[in-house]
């Protein structure tokens, strides 16, 4: 059997390297190596989680996330779940930071809260906050798909 410790990295492809890169600096990543040899720019934060940004995106299905905004269901990976310290410091940040979430707060029962948000490609991002105070979160709604 394969002995999966972690996850190692996460791949994204984005259409604009300056404008994806800009996005992730809001989430607190910083490009730590641009390849000379490949389409790939790898951002991480200061909690070591990578994300390797794959800078030849194209558009042909007119600004939208083929996985999520489109009405016939293609197989593939629809979010990534990040976690967070705390969604109530989370919800102030993304504020500061112009970035308003497409859905949440939510939660889906006990005490995990999750904000959604896409980065400029229109690939959702889960920002998970575990063992939360729920009286603490403004507008927190039980999820609705």
């Amino acid at each position: 059997m394969i002995r999966i410790q972690q996850l190692d990295h996460l791949g994204i492809r984005v259409m604009d390297a300056k404008r994806a890169i800009a996005f992730y600096e809001k989430l607190g990543f910083k490009v730590q190596h641009v390849s000379d040899f490949d389409a790939v720019t790898i951002m991480v934060n200061d909690e070591d989680v990578e994300l390797n940004l794959i800078t030849n995106g194209n558009d042909d299905v007119g600004g939208k996330n083929v996985l999520m905004d489109v009405e016939k269901k293609h197989p593939g990976f629809t979010h990534v779940a990040l976690r967070v310290a705390s969604i109530k410091d989370t919800l102030a940040s993304l504020t500061a930071q112009g970035i308003t979430p497409s859905q949440g707060p939510v939660t889906f029962g006990g005490t995990g809260v999750s904000v959604f948000i896409r980065d400029p490609d229109r690939n959702v991002i889960e920002l998970r906050g575990r063992d939360q105070k729920l009286d603490e979160i403004p507008g927190l709604k039980f999820y609705e798909p």
